[in-house]
């Protein structure tokens, strides 16, 4: 290996298997029906600009890594927005306002789900409020001031801003569309990832005769890799091998699925991969993932920064690919597996096998971007 290697050891944490692995379909489509991902669709893809995101084969890795093929799905052409997130929040929005001019719309964020909902709250001309921790960036909110939504920032984290977000919406009887579900809180989460599945449908369009093996998603709260998992229910004929990643600080999936039932992660230092450092997996998604997924990966934030510079330059596929911090631990877990030998055996990776990567995000932050490919 010349690129990935080069004297270099990829890092991950901790490898889980999943010992009550069982794919159910129709358990799967029972929590997100097949008819919420197909109005989904219908409705996303007849908004003005829609078009699906590129699926780019990563075809120097795949051959440094001795696989057939990786594909990799490039949401930093999302809308305007550079992230799938794009497609559930934004979505959440039209359902719950069904024409309604005078509501609120509220959320609480770390950055992209707010700004999907407030780009969904401006399509559709609504008052928007946005709650972010301390630890959201300037740029990230102000682009959501640029889409006229009012931005709080409340002092602690995410869990902070999203307390805040009920308490002042419950009193004002603001409308919240959030993207995690808790008790008598799921309907709008459902929505949001009924909006993510969107996906796995372009997908499916653009594979063509090329099947799934494995697909590894990441995981915050869950919602995308649920909906993914969806998407493959109600979409594939095979069941690719199911891998999330998470990061270390904050693997709330993987202990959830080491022990059986939802556990809350204490979360001491914040990840590179903000969108992903979330300490409690969202109830919607548990329900699918907790039988579904078959391997769990947590990783450091070491190699994140040398990714994205690596997407950048071209040195994984024959074009430059702008890839967010969230978009490398995919990347970065396909390449310790590989590197793994038990590992690898374990989740059968070899030369027939056509990986899918989700490359959930660009440079959302520009600052951020610059910053961590120029390190």
């Amino acid at each position: 290996m010349t690129i990935i290697s080069n004297g270099h050891l990829w890092k991950y944490s901790n490898f889980l298997e999943n010992r009550k692995y069982r794919f159910d379909k129709n358990k799967i489509l029972n929590s997100l029906s097949k008819k919420d991902i197909d109005e989904a669709y219908s409705s996303i893809s007849s908004w003005k600009n829609y078009s699906q995101t590129p699926l780019i084969e990563l075809n120097k890795l795949s051959k440094e890594l001795n696989l057939n093929k990786i594909f990799y799905k490039d949401e930093n052409k999302r809308f305007d927005l550079k992230s799938f997130k794009a497609l559930g929040g934004a979505y959440a929005v039209e359902k719950i306002s069904q024409g309604n001019k005078d509501i609120v719309i509220a959320t609480a964020t770390a950055g992209n789900h707010g700004r999907s909902v407030a780009w969904g709250a401006k399509r559709l001309g609504l008052k928007c409020k946005i709650f972010i921790s301390e630890f959201v960036s300037d740029a990230r909110g102000k682009a959501m001031t640029d889409l006229g939504a009012d931005v709080v920032k409340v002092k602690g984290n995410y869990e902070k801003s999203l307390i805040e977000c009920i308490e002042q919406s419950t009193k004002n009887n603001w409308q919240i569309v959030q993207d995690v579900a808790w008790k008598d809180y799921t309907l709008i989460p459902k929505y949001t990832m009924a909006g993510y599945t969107v996906m796995m449908k372009e997908i499916v369009d653009q594979l063509k005769d090329n099947h799934i093996s494995h697909i590894i998603l990441q995981a915050g709260v869950g919602g995308m890799a649920g909906a993914m998992v969806a998407g493959i229910a109600r979409y594939l004929k095979n069941i690719p091998e199911t891998i999330v990643v998470e990061p270390d600080s904050a693997a709330c999936v993987m202990e959830s699925i080491r022990t059986g039932k939802i556990e809350k992660i204490d979360i001491k230092r914040e990840s590179l991969m903000g969108g992903m450092s979330c300490g409690e997996v969202s109830l919607v998604p548990w329900e699918i993932l907790k039988n579904s997924i078959k391997y769990c990966i947590s990783l450091p934030d070491d190699d994140i920064a040398n990714t994205m510079k690596l997407l950048g330059n071209a040195s994984f596929s024959d074009e430059k690919i702008i890839a967010g911090e969230n978009s490398a631990p995919g990347v970065i877990s396909l390449i310790t597996s590989c590197e793994d030998e038990k590992i690898k055996e374990k989740i059968g990776l070899n030369k027939d096998s056509n990986v899918m990567l989700i490359g959930c995000e660009g440079d959302t932050d520009q600052r951020m971007y610059q910053k961590l490919i120029n390190q």
